[in-house]
């Protein structure tokens, strides 16, 4: 059986994540991985947190607008582009709410909007909200669909956004832990310990905290659990997207996320590598991508899941992807035993 297509036909895998260096293909592979639960019968999301989207593009058809749609053309699949400014704004307006009513409790006549800007200037902050959007996409959507595929950003942003699934999580401890002590004190001071718990329990802060690491306690159980979350990395066969993919799959071990494999894209075949009316273009740039896949073979063979070959044209529309979905389970370059042999 193809390697991938036993991960896939697992029942309980229902998030994906696809990653990589800007430029290797990580969309249309998602693409690719949702059409094809889509094909099987099961309803299948496709969300894009990419800053700059191209589902739209991908498709052909519009899904803009930071709304589930149906894709068009494909029976029970559905993406959504999520569009960061909206998100942005309602996370400003959260962090807006808990520093005002820290100030007001803490008794600090300060204006609290030059802190509001700091904390939300912050470079971090972007993917900070985007991580609570992708959590609310796994928790919300969950009982909508049977699979729930992510084209996420650029593999750094993406281990960044997947990492904070272990940062948040020692961050709310630390709030949550800080906020009791701070509460406690308060309590004794005005001498009424017999009312820790009730102040405690009333105070909406508190409350918020403890509702945001439940939510999060909640999606980290199910991002690191290998039979439920699978990251797949795309690379092509050249120098950097290979070594970038090598440096982030550590990265991405060292936060517990199950790595499902790696996806070699945009693959040269023998035929038309060695083709007599062969460019010199072509014939250079087959030969230097057999030197790569021998260092993927190396450096990555048990972790290569499905090859994709270079196609003659853009991957736009329903037909291409549905041939690309199909090429994910069942291409191999024709060149590929021949190789494994010489190494």
């Amino acid at each position: 059986m193809n390697r991938l297509r036993d991960i896939l036909s697992k029942k309980t895998l229902r998030y994906m994540f696809t990653g990589g260096k800007g430029g290797v293909g990580k969309t249309v592979v998602a693409a690719g991985l949702a059409y094809y639960f889509a094909s099987s019968g099961e309803k299948t999301l496709l969300a894009s947190l990419n800053p700059v989207h191209s589902l739209s593009s991908l498709f052909a058809q519009d899904l803009t607008g930071g709304v589930i749609k149906r894709v068009e053309g494909v029976e029970n699949l559905y993406a959504i582009e999520v569009e960061i400014d909206d998100i942005v704004e309602r996370y400003k307006e959260n962090i807006a709410r808990r520093l005002k009513e820290f100030l007001k409790w803490a008794d600090i006549p300060l204006d609290p909007k030059p802190f509001i800007e700091i904390a939300t200037t912050n470079p971090a902050f972007q993917e900070s909200a985007m991580f609570d959007k992708m959590m609310d996409i796994v928790l919300q959507e969950a009982q909508n669909f049977d699979r729930i595929v992510f084209d996420t950003a650029a593999v750094a942003n993406a281990v960044r956004l997947i990492g904070l699934s272990k940062i948040y999580g020692l961050w709310l401890a630390r709030m949550i832990k800080s906020r009791k002590e701070a509460l406690s004190l308060r309590v004794q001071l005005s001498f009424r310990k017999e009312k820790v718990m009730e102040e405690i329990k009333k105070d909406p802060l508190m409350a918020d905290l403890i509702s945001m690491n439940e939510k999060f306690s909640k999606v980290r159980k199910i991002l690191t659990n290998s039979e439920e979350t699978a990251f797949f990395f795309v690379t092509l066969p050249l120098s950097l997207p290979i070594a970038v993919v090598k440096r982030f799959i550590n990265m991405v071990r060292a936060y517990d996320i199950p790595v499902g494999g790696v996806v070699v894209n945009q693959i040269i075949e023998r035929k038309l590598g060695e083709a007599e009316d062969a460019t010199a273009y072509i014939k250079n740039k087959y030969r230097e991508q057999l030197h790569y896949m021998e260092i993927i073979e190396r450096d990555l063979g048990s972790l290569v899941v499905a090859y994709l070959p270079m196609y003659p044209r853009e991957v736009v529309g329903v037909e291409m992807v549905a041939k690309l979905a199909e090429d994910l389970l069942e291409y191999k370059p024709d060149f590929l035993e021949e190789l494994r042999v010489e190494a």
